[in-house]
């Protein structure tokens, strides 16, 4: 059973029941002012393995995601990194896994990442190392980071080109702006 709600330093409301593996926090607010709640759960065999789901610090964009077991990544091999991680990301946003710049450095990436509002299974990261030397994942390590983001869900289809209106820019695109 959650206990009451908490504010942190970000003064972003967090509820915390109390197994630390389930957590909640609020959106912040969107232009009319209403807040979304955002919930995940690190199943008890991931946080076995060391894997959780950290926030933020303020001013940081992206939590941290870790892996939920040990893996052994080739060069050149691409595979499915499992988290533990199941989340309801509320409607109208959207969370975007992407590289950690440590494991970027290191030759590593992530792909495919969109993690639908619609979506309640396990959050995997697709990872590919581009090195030339075999990747360790141990349990529990960072390998990712996620960017929950507002995103639009509608769409106009209009019925010509010139409808879409004017920019600056135009259809200047590769290299238009200089080197």
């Amino acid at each position: 059973m959650a206990s009451e709600p908490a504010k942190n330093e970000d003064t972003k409301t967090v509820y915390e029941s109390s197994n630390s593996h389930r957590r909640s926090f609020e959106t912040p607010p969107t232009s009319s002012g209403e807040r979304s709640l955002f919930r995940y759960w690190i199943s008890e065999e991931a946080r076995g393995a060391g894997a959780s789901f950290s926030s933020p610090r303020k001013g940081d964009a992206g939590f941290d995601l870790r892996a939920a077991t040990s893996l052994l990544i080739a060069p050149g091999e691409q595979t499915l990194v499992p988290t533990g991680l199941f989340c309801a990301i509320p409607i109208g946003w959207v969370g975007i896994v992407k590289d950690r710049s440590s494991v970027a450095l290191q030759g590593i990436h992530t792909h495919a990442g969109v993690i639908d509002a619609s979506y309640r299974g396990e959050v995997k990261i697709v990872m590919v190392n581009r090195s030339s030397e075999a990747f360790l994942v141990e349990a529990g390590t960072k390998i990712a980071q996620m960017v929950v983001v507002p995103h639009l869900e509608d769409a106009e289809q209009v019925s010509s080109v010139e409808e879409l209106g004017q920019s600056v820019r135009g259809c200047g695109g590769f290299g238009s702006t200089g080197r």
